[in-house]
């Protein structure tokens, strides 16, 4: 078991027996019982019912936050040639093929997203035990494979606050809102979006509700339960 220390006990205790509540009283409550010294990162958690043996009930996408997720976010580009200059003169924090690649090889991850042009995947297809299990691997699924005349935007569009939203082996979706310095409405302008994503995106072959739980925290704090009936009528 995990142990908590007292902040987070203390926290747990005032939020009590906290019956499942509005995105606005989410939001107040986070709030109110963060105790962090820090500006804490406002995350969702949704626990689905979907059967992720079943590749036809996964959910996965992505989209961008209305305004972004707070964060600065470093850019990396599998390139080559002119997509090299494109990329950086886009923003990228990093591009380039050969180096890069020997770099991340070598254990090396200090970004947060990664992006690819089709014609290096071949070389980079190596690199999956290093960024597969941190969620970083180019993938067309995520949009994270793109032309050099796409580049500018997805860098853009990643610089702004380009989220993925996936599920776990649990069949639980994380995903950050921003951060507890937010005003509610940016909060809640970004929870719309996403959640109209997600809804958009179930699967036909879950059956029944979609969503059996959903929670609001921060970075340290407790989790808050939220009422999925307010979150399933989310739409685009």
């Amino acid at each position: 078991m995990t142990k908590r220390g007292k902040h987070y006990n203390d926290a747990l205790a005032k939020l009590g027996e906290q019956d499942p509540c509005s995105p606005q009283e989410a939001i107040a409550l986070a709030r109110e019982l963060s105790f962090a010294k820090f500006d804490e990162t406002v995350e969702l958690h949704i626990r689905t019912n979907a059967d992720t043996r079943h590749a036809d009930q996964l959910v996965r996408g992505t989209t961008v936050l209305p305004h972004g997720t707070g964060k600065e976010v470093r850019v990396l580009v599998f390139a080559e040639g002119e997509a090299v200059g494109i990329a950086t003169a886009a923003g990228a924090d990093h591009a380039g093929a050969d180096e890069l690649i020997e770099s991340v090889e070598g254990g090396w991850t200090e970004f947060d997203i990664a992006i690819a042009t089709p014609m290096i995947m071949g070389k980079i297809g190596k690199l999956g035990r290093v960024l597969g299990r941190k969620g970083l691997m180019p993938n067309p699924r995520t949009g994270t494979v793109v032309t050099q005349e796409d580049l500018p935007r997805i860098i853009r569009e990643a610089k702004q606050g380009r989220v993925e939203y996936r599920m776990d082996r649990s069949g639980i979706i994380h995903v950050p809102l921003g951060k507890i310095s937010f005003s509610d409405a940016q909060i809640i302008d970004n929870l719309n979006i996403l959640i109209g994503y997600i809804n958009k995106d179930r699967p036909s072959s879950v059956k029944g509700r979609f969503m059996n739980s959903a929670t609001m925290s921060t970075t340290m704090g407790v989790g808050i339960p939220m009422d999925v009936s307010l979150l399933s009528a989310i739409t685009l």
